[in-house]
């Protein structure tokens, strides 16, 4: 998709309102919206905001994912006038409003399984299913009925026009590409700004949908329509890399490897935890490799997500079914993540070019600009050593902990977690 957006300076912040705040309501977000603006964080990202099916419901609460009604706000979290005042208030404050839109499936009891049950897959019985028999809380729509098109385009329009500034689509490489399409042309009728992120899916998953002679879509096939893409076709070699520095080489050579195989302008969202993945400082074997990690995703190309709960440092996702507030604690880790955040603006990374430049004894990358540049070490492997480094001889500022740092003879010292540094001229 051609755009005129830097989206790879992008900060998303997801929230799941259910755990989000003491209630779990709408206006504990719109309370907590001043200081996720403080972090750096440009959009807000929330997960589903709908009613949730009671049939085959999982859990006591329920999947946001079994959306009972794609055009209301659940009562639980409040009502659509609310909604209509976060997002008045989040876009006073600078912010952009991101909601999620889960289109492959419904609910058992949904409003379109009582009122079009013909836009339903059946099964050899006649019984609407989902293809995916893990999701049992829910059932599949059927693409091939265009009126479902016209049907879902017009909820998104009316989505548009309650103040919303994107859409985050789940599971978006197993509906047809056509769908998205057409729904992006007439989308841009409305705001040609509106930001498109597809959870693009892993590459086993697309394969394996593929011998079902079931539709998956590569990333570059969803990239001919959307913005941003999760970068779940490397997830694996990345999990693997987290988990043993072995590992970390290949993780690499991955990375570079999909920036090749997508088109020149794609933006993958870049992160170290969501809601379907484990918490940083549940999957690292220490909490400084979990901040090495967390530094080098939000430095690395591409949009950078933060989960909320991941400024507390919590080590627990919260439940999808029941009810499960985040410990939000002192949030300790806010004021390293807002760094973070407000790095993705500056100006190496707005107009530089990224490059890998080592993967051992600590990964380094640079944001190479005309004048100068960000010059990031990332101790992901817990390594206690010195590194040859291209930076000329002298004292920098550490922008991550603002302590000095030396080089000397062409080398420094590797960080405990992560150091990012400024530099002038060329590398």
């Amino acid at each position: 998709m051609t755009t005129n957006h830097n989206f790879r300076n992008l900060v998303i912040y997801e929230v799941f309102i259910r755990n989000h705040g003491r209630n779990g309501r709408l206006s504990d977000v719109i309370r907590d919206l001043p200081r996720i603006r403080e972090m750096g964080v440009d959009v807000v990202w929330f997960m589903p905001i709908h009613p949730i099916g009671r049939e085959r419901r999982k859990g006591e609460l329920g999947s946001p994912y079994a959306i009972q009604d794609y055009r209301s706000v659940n009562p639980d979290y409040g009502n659509k006038k609310e909604f209509e005042t976060l997002c008045d208030y989040a876009h006073a404050l600078g912010l952009k409003v991101m909601i999620d839109v889960v289109y492959n499936h419904t609910s058992p009891d949904s409003v379109l399984a009582a009122q079009r049950p013909n836009w339903f897959l059946r099964d050899a019985n006649g019984r609407p299913y989902p293809t995916e028999p893990a999701w049992s809380d829910v059932i599949d729509l059927d693409y091939a009925n265009l009126d479902l098109w016209d049907y879902q385009i017009e909820t998104l329009k009316q989505w548009v026009k309650t103040g919303i500034d994107g859409f985050r689509c789940d599971v978006a490489s197993i509906i047809p590409v056509a769908f998205w399409q057409r729904a992006r042309r007439e989308l841009d009728a409305l705001n040609p700004n509106l930001i498109w992120l597809a959870e693009t899916v892993h590459t086993d998953f697309i394969n394996k949908r593929r011998r079902q002679g079931l539709i998956a879509q590569s990333d570059g096939e969803m990239h001919t329509t959307f913005d941003l893409s999760y970068d779940y076709d490397i997830w694996p070699a990345w999990e693997k890399a987290a988990a043993d520095p072995e590992a970390v080489s290949p993780y690499l050579a991955r990375l570079q490897h999909q920036k090749a195989a997508l088109p020149a302008q794609a933006v993958k969202l870049r992160c170290v935890e969501n809601h379907d993945q484990p918490r940083i400082m549940e999957r690292a074997s220490s909490r400084a490799q979990a901040l090495a990690w967390t530094a080098f995703q939000a430095f690395n190309e591409g949009a950078f997500l933060i989960y909320a709960g991941q400024e507390s440092g919590t080590a627990r996702r919260p439940n999808l079914f029941d009810e499960d507030k985040i410990r939000w604690g002192n949030y300790g880790l806010q004021s390293f993540l807002t760094t973070l955040a407000k790095l993705k603006k500056d100006a190496a990374v707005v107009e530089g070019q990224f490059e890998i430049v080592t993967a051992v004894p600590a990964v380094t990358a640079v944001w190479q600009a005309k004048n100068g540049g960000l010059y990031g070490v990332f101790n992901v492997s817990g390594v206690v050593d010195v590194m040859p480094t291209p930076l000329p001889d002298g004292e920098y500022l550490d922008l991550l902990s603002e302590r000095p740092v030396l080089v000397r003879d062409g080398e420094m010292a590797v960080p405990e977690t992560a150091v990012i540094l400024h530099f002038t001229g060329q590398l």
